[in-house]
């Protein structure tokens, strides 16, 4: 017995649903999507917001997390699961790898905390964007 009523299950086996199924050309596509849009972000996040904001890097994890959440998504015509949230979680940190480039010419400054909380944030709602 089933949800939907009584069914073989030689007959019929037991699938994923299709917005779980990750192909690898899907899987590129969307690691692809989260390194653009990581980039992208973290230049004009280092461009136009060089400095520390302490409860505004809330805000702008949130932000940051859904600008590449978004992509990953668009890309992978809107599945899901652990490999996109993955790479979706690479692309906020590399986000924050090219703002530090930018702006501090360090891949990991030692007293950027509002910078730690706005990429703990943004991989939060990144990871949260991709999830079922």
């Amino acid at each position: 017995m089933t949800d939907v009523g009584a069914r073989c299950p030689v007959c019929s086996p037991a699938r994923k649903l299709p917005q779980l199924e990750i192909a690898p050309l899907y899987l590129l596509r969307g690691i692809a999507a989260a390194a653009v849009a990581g980039a992208v972000l973290g230049a004009v996040w280092g461009w136009l917001l060089p400095g520390g904001f302490g409860l505004f890097a809330i805000f702008l994890g949130i932000g940051l997390g859904y600008g590449v959440g978004e992509p990953v998504s668009l890309a992978t015509n809107r599945k899901f699961g652990t490999p996109l949230q993955i790479a979706a979680a690479f692309g906020v940190t590399l986000a924050y790898v090219v703002r530090n480039l930018i702006v501090v010419e360090a891949i990991l400054p030692a007293g950027d905390v509002s910078g730690y909380i706005t990429v703990v944030v943004g991989i939060v709602v990144a990871v949260n964007r991709l999830r079922f």
